[in-house]
């Protein structure tokens, strides 16, 4: 029959067409790899393209003269350490310091940390007053900006925060060699500031940290008993089987109904301090939980039964074969669920909305129940800041809150890699 002519070109041509339809899929698999490569690539490059400047800061170093005139040694706080900068610098540029219109125009460009640095030199040893100071601090953040590109000088005066005459002086600093590029220390080693210049990342990660830890304290060992229980000793009823399909439907539940849970429960009922890393950490772990419970689960289920019915057979009881044979061949993916939902938990933003940690924080907080800032919200603060100079920071902000998330998912990767067991 297969000899018949009819018959062999149906089968060629049914081949064909299989052929070429494993092709499409192939085809379409590759497409659509390259597609979502593609637009990875776009929103990384977008995001490095905007905020690889941050983490270049320019500073100038002033020789500033103290006046006792205007010093009280005994209140050296009550001194205007910003004018005295500024008129340094108007001498340095052989301009007219008597000028109020030139005063308020360098002092646009110069930053407040200035000041400050010159008050607690003043204040560490009084015998400075009278003397000259040698202050390097960083510039201010449109001067900073015109040091980077971000600032044309093509662009019409009217266009741009810079004045010709600032662009002119800041033209002739760098020329004196007085402005020097270098990595922004501060980005990491400072807190949230209304200027952009002296804004860092310092008490957003240590927030983001305390948040995490309390998350990780509350979610883990809770989700991890909770999913032992349900898998290994629970009995399979109607009621087991509610509380599993209700821990699925927890999971897909919109992160930002916990914050209004957290809203309503933990601060207005309970009173627990607004915007601390506490009611935060509480908020993450009921949102993380049910992946916790989920991933260990599925973790317990890929233990081997003879695993249990050997230890149950060497006369172990039920409590022991768990925790001292199957929990721990178990896990590698327990491990790796968690790691997984604690990046999840530290990449929120919306429940975190809802408790108020949208607020300025300027400073670092010093326990899980101080008023804290944390990576996602301090990025939608810096995003919507009036200050251009803000946004490049946002960028940088949103890059290392990418490198803490891939750094926990490549941990949670590895930890699986050599942990793990194939049955």
């Amino acid at each position: 029959m297969t000899d018949r002519p009819d018959i062999r070109a149906a089968v060629e041509r049914r081949l064909k067409r299989r052929h070429a339809a494993e092709r499409r899929f192939r085809l379409y698999g590759v497409l659509a790899i390259t597609v979502a490569v593609a637009f990875l690539a776009l929103l990384l490059g977008r995001i490095i393209e905007q905020g690889h400047s941050a983490f270049v800061t320019h500073s100038i170093t002033l020789d500033v003269p103290v006046d006792p005139a205007r010093v009280d040694p005994a209140y050296p706080q009550g001194a205007n350490y910003d004018q005295m900068a500024a008129e340094a610098l108007l001498v340095r540029l052989g301009v007219d310091a008597n000028t109020a219109d030139n005063g308020r125009a360098v002092r646009d460009l110069l930053s407040p940390d200035m000041g400050f640095q010159i008050l607690a030199q003043v204040r560490a040893d009084p015998s400075l007053i009278g003397r000259t100071v040698t202050i390097e601090a960083p510039v201010g953040d449109s001067a900073d900006l015109y040091f980077k590109g971000e600032i044309s000088r093509d662009t019409p005066e009217e266009q741009r925060v810079l004045t010709d005459q600032q662009i002119g002086w800041l033209d002739q600093l760098e020329r004196q060699g007085l402005v020097e590029a270098h990595f922004n220390t501060g980005l990491f080693t400072r807190s949230d500031s209304t200027q952009p210049e002296m804004a860092g990342l310092l008490g957003a990660v240590v927030g983001s940290a305390l948040m995490l830890m309390v998350t990780a304290l509350l979610s883990i060992p809770v989700g991890v008993l909770a999913a032992v229980y349900l898998e290994e000793f629970a009995p399979k009823n109607r009621l087991t089987e509610i509380i599993e399909v209700n821990i699925n439907n927890l999971a897909a539940v919109p992160s930002i109904v916990y914050g209004l849970l957290g809203l309503a429960v933990f601060i207005g009922w309970m009173g627990l301090p607004r915007s601390s890393p506490l009611v935060g950490g509480i908020v993450l772990s009921l949102m993380a939980m049910p992946t916790v419970i989920i991933a260990t689960r599925a973790a317990l289920k890929a233990v081997p039964q003879s695993i249990r019915d050997a230890a149950l057979a060497l006369g172990a009881s039920r409590t022991q074969t768990v925790f001292a044979h199957v929990l721990p061949l178990a896990m590698p993916g327990v491990m790796t669920g968690s790691i997984i939902s604690m990046a999840h938990a530290l990449g929120e933003t919306a429940p975190l909305l809802m408790i108020g940690m949208v607020s300025f924080v300027p400073g670092v907080p010093e326990g899980i129940l101080s008023a804290s800032s944390a990576l996602p919200t301090q990025i939608f603060i810096w995003e919507n800041a009036a200050e251009a100079a803000f946004h490049e920071r946002t960028a940088a902000a949103i890059l290392v809150l990418l490198v803490f998330m891939v750094v926990m998912n490549a941990v949670a990767i590895v930890l699986r890699r050599r942990l793990e067991r194939r049955w």
